[in-house]
């Protein structure tokens, strides 16, 4: 057995069942779910009661994955290792005789949340396992309480272990897991052993070979989130086309079942009351009331939302809008909108970044789309990003292109890859479907034509639909191109594009290949498809403050800016375009990028790492404050 597999062997052979009851809130109209959802959905957890266990934390490197087995490849049972609940200090003090290889609480600290990539410099490109310990006290023990422990987010596996007993596992670095640990838990110094490993294989979503940093280990929030015996688990509250309000809702627990449910939002004086089903179930409807303020990026209007079941309140910040499309237009709240975005990566600004993504740091980002760029639309790219940053897009009037990492070359002919990719995608979902500003669900980004790529992102495509009829769905496609009458001549007809609501294509003539800049503007594009299309990406590399007024040569602020004007000038040419989001916001770390201007980064951005704006940038907030002056 190879040592890369170990980690999964180990982890397999104990995963705590998951509650059979608890099922995802599902319209009543809605397509059957696959069996990759989510046992435990724990829908806006980050507005629960609860304690924090993010701060300081030991960590500790095993590059071998020595706590996971021995040097013959053996598994280890590492509830008797790493995984303990063992005090080694105490113990080496009690008998000299014991011999440990690890001392987790001992270890060196640092911050959750927070790539390892920050902790010190000999860990700038490792890739590998990493084993988190952290001692605390809890006051959420309490009768009839149940007390989850989540995890926002932790890149890529992940092991979790609480007072010597192993809780569970999850795959995904993006997607927020919970697991029930009411019976595990103390008062007093409850002992919490993850394991992160980072390592992609072939097999990964993503896979091994991308275009960003991987920055492994606990990169969100961890928190325990206290709720009753019988709690609201999901609910999916919005506005439909055919003008109405509809909560869907999901409880889990021993009384789910003949459960008195009621959906209020009391500043429109709506209240919705049924009683769920023998599965916890409930769908709920009102026709909505003619004051109700549609969220739009204008108007981004914010109602206070609560769901109320037995002793369990949930509250939310929920936006009403309707998104479609009709013929090559999206249409938001019954008008055409054309998108005006940007691709962002989830990396705050400075010159180490480490995935910290604190309101703060998401406000800067976001400010500089909305109010810089005068944008009304983010593709977060290429990835769930935090929650921070969607419920921000929802308060600040940004449209969200939401994805998955189905990047480039997966495995599409695994079938357990493409379990991890929908469980990926349903983790995203039912996170994010109540956020007004999310109106995509992208489902891959550059994947090369195979008819194993078509059943594997179909499948997707559907999932996406069955969980959410409400939004769009499309996937940043590649293109072929050829030159006729000595022009740039594109034509758009992927075969995913029928399972597609909007069709997006990554298009770098200018920069990658042999077309000229020159030759940009006069591109004709084709489609017999009647979609809208998105310009998902299009970008140049700079790095900021090297200038070449004369030569306008690659790599310098002046080249990007030509072709951005160059970009934006065919734009203008396509009938049937509806959104942009060039590459990207700002310079990003990506070990792939080794020239003398790189050195570790990718330079598309119009932004530096440090927030100085290039001379790309200011093309592109005169064309769109001129678009948005026009709307």
């Amino acid at each position: 057995m190879r040592l890369a597999q170990i980690f999964v062997v180990v982890a397999t052979a104990a995963l705590v069942a998951v509650p059979a009851g608890a099922t995802p809130a599902r319209p009543a109209d809605a397509p059957a779910y696959s069996s990759i959802v989510p046992g435990t959905v724990l829908v806006n957890a980050d507005r629960r009661a609860g304690e924090s266990l993010s701060g300081p934390w030991h960590y500790s490197v095993d590059p071998y994955k020595d706590g996971m087995a021995d040097f013959h490849g053996k598994p280890l049972d590492v509830t008797r290792g790493r995984g303990s609940d063992v005090n080694v200090e105490a113990a080496m003090k009690a008998d000299p005789d014991v011999f440990f290889e690890y001392d987790l609480a001992r270890a060196p600290v640092g911050p959750v949340p927070s790539a390892w990539i920050a902790y010190a410099p000999e860990l700038r490109y490792y890739n590998g396992l990493m084993w988190y310990q952290k001692s605390f006290d809890t006051a959420l023990i309490k009768s009839g309480q149940r007390v989850f422990l989540r995890f926002a987010a932790a890149d890529y596996k992940t092991m979790v272990y609480l007072n010597g007993h192993r809780v569970g596992e999850h795959e995904g670095g993006f997607t927020p897991f919970s697991f029930d640990v009411t019976h595990l838990l103390r008062e007093k110094n409850n002992n919490l052993v993850v394991a992160v490993d980072s390592t992609r294989t072939p097999d990964s979503v993503p896979t091994q070979v991308t275009d960003w940093e991987t920055y492994g280990g606990l990169i969100r929030d961890v928190t325990l989130v206290a709720t009753p015996e019988t709690y609201v688990d999901d609910d999916f509250i919005r506005l439909t086309t055919d003008g109405l309000i509809k909560a869907d809702v999901a409880l889990d627990g021993p009384t789910k079942a003949g459960q008195a449910v009621e959906v209020s939002v009391p500043a429109l004086k709506l209240s919705l009351k049924g009683t769920t089903d023998a599965d916890g179930h409930v769908s709920l409807s009102v026709r909505a009331p003619k004051d109700l303020k549609r969220w739009s990026p204008d108007t981004p209007t914010l109602y206070d939302v609560s769901v109320k079941a037995g002793s369990d309140v949930l509250t939310d910040r929920i936006g009403f809008r309707t998104i479609e499309v009709r013929g090559t237009q999206i249409i938001l709240n019954g008008q055409p909108i054309f998108l005006r975005g940007i691709c962002l990566h989830e990396e705050e600004f400075g010159p180490n970044p480490s995935r910290r993504i604190t309101p703060e740091a998401s406000r800067a980002l976001l400010s500089e789309i909305k109010t810089g760029l005068h944008g009304n639309y983010v593709r977060l790219s290429h990835y769930p990003h935090s929650e921070i940053t969607t419920r921000l897009a929802d308060e600040m009037g940004l449209l969200v292109w939401s994805e998955v990492p189905v990047y480039w070359a997966v495995k599409f002919d695994n079938p357990d890859t493409l379990k991890v990719a929908q469980r990926m995608m349903a983790e995203n979902i039912l996170r994010d479907r109540n956020r007004a500003s999310v109106i995509i669900w992208s489902v891959a980004n550059e994947t090369p034509i195979s008819d194993a790529r078509n059943s594997f992102l179909t499948a997707l495509a559907r999932e996406a639909k069955a969980l959410d009829g409400t939004r769009l769905v499309s996937a940043a496609l590649l293109t072929g191109k050829k030159t006729v009458d000595g022009h740039i001549d594109i034509t758009i007809d992927d075969p995913l594009i029928p399972e597609l609501d909007v069709m997006a294509v990554n298009t770098y003539n200018g920069w990658y290949g042999n077309d000229k800049i020159a030759d940009v503007p006069a591109t004709v594009w084709h489609s017999s498809f009647n979609k809208p299309l998105i310009l998902s990406e299009f970008g140049a590399a700079s790095l900021y403050g090297v200038r070449d007024p004369a030569r306008e040569g690659r790599f310098t602020e002046d080249y990007q800016a030509k072709y951005y004007k160059n970009t934006l000038a065919m734009a203008d040419r396509i009938p049937f375009l509806a959104g942009l989001s060039p590459w990207i916001l700002k310079d990003f770390r990506s070990p792939r990028r080794q020239n003398i201007w790189q050195q570790g980064w990718n330079r598309k951005g119009v932004v530096s790492e440090n927030g100085e704006r290039k001379m790309a940038f200011f093309v592109l907030s005169d064309y769109y404050a001129k678009m948005a002056a026009k709307q």
